[in-house]
């Protein structure tokens, strides 16, 4: 185990994901479902070495497909890896990323590690051939438009466009932005470097036209191309219409699994699986949920199949998940159906996350079906199904907010009204004592206003006085005149 957390913390730095939160409580070891592959698949090795990690809430961006890409010999430069540009690949419907790593050990060489990295894309072409800088589809003119001429229209400029029948035209440089960037021969130069899987009669042109087709890799249905070293390549494939119908293969099951109940506190799980094959199936269901989903395994029912092993590893709160393996028969053409009623566990509000509202995620079911006698496929095939979102009983973490709040203002009204009461004196106004200091400022207030009145009062007598002596001398002065005149 102590290997195991140095092994997801060195691929979550790798890649750089968030593997390291793969801890004790995502981790199984299960049993039935996974084997040893390459030169483990005969040795010796005990079940506990295998241990399985799921990480339900990660999902894949940008920034784990930049590291991805620097594993390859080419890296971007080469090959198909150049036309596995971020905005196309995560704009895709669906998408998805893995890497297989297993021993092989050549007669007469040393052992080695072989990687198989994969990437799959479901596009819609339409969407992915619109251009980045205007992704609006607009309508081209009325002129360019094919008509549909047994409708009656009221006016020149009216057209109903006739639905294009067949297969649509693409390109990988119009659905990539890109042609193939040449060739990577590294490894098995015996390989095709593409394979697309068309109709026989779909017509596919390769540019240049001088890139050879390798017909000793090709089969019904499939064509296959071997490119230049430092030629862009580029495939395009016109509309046609097919008379044929795709021959599609039938899968080897279907699955699905979903929450039932309601409420916060308990539920159940409710699994379907269809055989679409007149021959019976075997499969391993493999089930790892979180410790605080608890599985009631008393009300484990399964119809219309049977059981033959079953594995359970109950959970340890906040240690480790439950661990559920069953090896299970499933009739020809036939629907088998599993439920089991599951508690919810009430959590610390510390281990909720930001969006403890969104819900939990429950990590997918991984189904093997086991190959038929005499199959020469020794693993069989996996299938997955979808992840589960489970609803817990989630607080009201404004609570202890707003009673802090509350609290604190009922708090500081009480004891302000208390303390007042203890440590004041209630009185009259007049009653008051006046501060000595409040009396000085008082006094010398009064002082100086005395001051100034004195200074104004003084000032204002002998303005009188100077015009009281200038009224008599000039009284004196017209007597004197008129003396003189008589």
């Amino acid at each position: 185990e102590r290997r195991w957390s140095g092994l997801v913390n060195s691929l979550s730095g790798l890649f750089c994901a968030s593997l390291n939160f793969i801890d004790a409580t995502h981790t199984t070891h299960p049993l039935l479902t996974f084997e040893p592959e390459g030169a483990l698949a005969n040795a010796t090795a005990t079940a506990p070495q295998l241990l399985h990690g799921t990480l339900p809430h990660e999902v894949v961006c940008t920034e784990n497909l930049t590291p991805f890409l620097k594993l390859l010999p080419c890296k971007a430069k080469a090959g198909l890896s150049s036309l596995l540009d971020g905005h196309k690949v995560f704009d895709a419907n669906w998408q998805t990323m893995s890497i297989d790593v297993r021993p092989v050990c050549p007669a007469g060489a040393p052992c080695l590690l072989e990687i198989q990295q994969t990437v799959d894309v479901v596009l819609d072409i339409e969407r992915s051939m619109r251009p980045r800088d205007s992704p609006i589809p607009r309508p081209p003119p009325i002129d360019e438009i094919d008509c549909d001429m047994t409708k009656t229209y009221t006016a020149h400029d009216t057209c109903y466009p006739k639905q294009k029948q067949g297969e649509m035209a693409w390109s990988l440089s119009k659905i990539f932005g890109r042609p193939v960037q040449g060739s990577c021969h590294v490894g098995d130069s015996t390989l095709p470097d593409i394979t697309l899987e068309i109709p026989d009669e779909r017509t596919a042109e390769a540019i240049p036209h001088d890139t050879a087709r390798d017909t000793s890799a090709s089969t019904a249905g499939t064509r296959s191309f071997r490119l230049h070293q430092d030629t862009h390549f580029d495939l395009s494939l016109p509309q046609q219409l097919i008379s044929a119908q795709p021959n599609l293969t039938q899968p080897p099951l279907y699955a699905s699994r979903q929450l039932t109940g309601y409420g916060q506190e308990r539920g159940g799980m409710h699994i379907t699986l269809s055989n679409p094959h007149p021959y019976p199936q075997r499969i391993v269901y493999l089930e790892s949920l979180p410790w605080f989903l608890r599985p009631y395994m008393h009300t484990l029912s399964v119809s219309n199949g049977n059981v033959d092993k079953m594995y359970y590893t109950p959970a340890i709160d906040r240690h480790r998940g439950t661990h559920l393996e069953l090896l299970l028969e499933i009739p020809p053409e036939s629907t088998m159906e599993l439920s089991y009623d599951v508690e919810k566990a009430i959590l610390r509000y510390t281990e909720y996350p930001p969006d403890a509202n969104r819900g939990f995620d429950v990590a997918a079911a991984v189904i093997r079906v086991l190959p038929r006698e005499g199959d020469q496929d020794r693993q069989g095939s996996y299938l997955r199904t979808t992840s589960l979102l489970l609803p817990l009983p989630t607080p009201d973490f404004s609570m202890p907010y707003n009673v802090i709040i509350l609290t604190s203002t009922v708090i500081a009204l009480g004891f302000g009204s208390i303390f007042n009461l203890l440590v004041r004196r209630f009185v009259l106004i007049e009653e008051v004592p006046m501060n000595p200091l409040v009396i000085k400022i008082r006094a010398l207030v009064g002082r100086v206003r005395s001051v100034v009145q004195s200074l104004k009062k003084g000032r204002k007598g002998e303005m009188v006085q100077d015009r009281a002596d200038g009224v008599v001398a000039t009284n004196g002065d017209v007597k004197a005149e008129s003396l003189k005149d008589k």
